[in-house]
């Protein structure tokens, strides 16, 4: 089984508002970036998206060391959350909806193809391939901003 390592971003300005993402994947030293944004979406649809994004680039089942500064992402996944939110038909343990099931549902079920395993690391720090994907996101954050001006 290949082993990928994908690096994840997303950025918002104002939340909801324009947002973009960006994804990077490693494999056998070669580098896939991806990228997108949308007009009206919030921070977390925009770290969400991403991952959803370079899994759905992967065109078999892999070992995916995957890597977030989204707690919300690594966290829910990580910890299992996301499972319980959609047995109990996305509702949360505190009885309130889950939120962006639409997106939750496309990253279980894409999930469950591959060997996966989440690393949280810190914003904005010293990881390269995170600091691209946070230009990349920023970027099309801006696209997105500047369609609307």
């Amino acid at each position: 089984m290949k082993t990928v390592e994908i690096y994840t971003d997303g950025a918002c300005s104002g939340n909801p508002g324009p947002g973009g993402w960006g994804a990077i994947l490693v494999y056998n030293g070669r580098e896939k970036e991806l990228s997108g944004g949308e007009a009206q979406t919030t921070n977390n649809r925009m770290e969400m998206t991403a991952v959803i994004m370079a899994l759905l680039a992967l065109r078999e089942s892999c070992r995916v060391e995957l890597y977030s500064d989204s707690k919300y992402v690594i966290d829910a996944l990580d910890k299992g959350w996301a499972w319980g939110w959609r047995k109990k038909g996305w509702v949360k343990s505190d009885k309130k909806p889950a939120l962006n099931p639409d997106l939750w549902e496309t990253l279980l079920d894409l999930t469950g193809q591959h060997e996966m395993h989440y690393h949280w690391v810190k914003g904005h720090a010293d990881n390269v391939y995170n600091n691209r994907c946070d230009q990349l996101a920023v970027r099309e954050r801006e696209n997105y901003a500047a369609q609307n001006h």
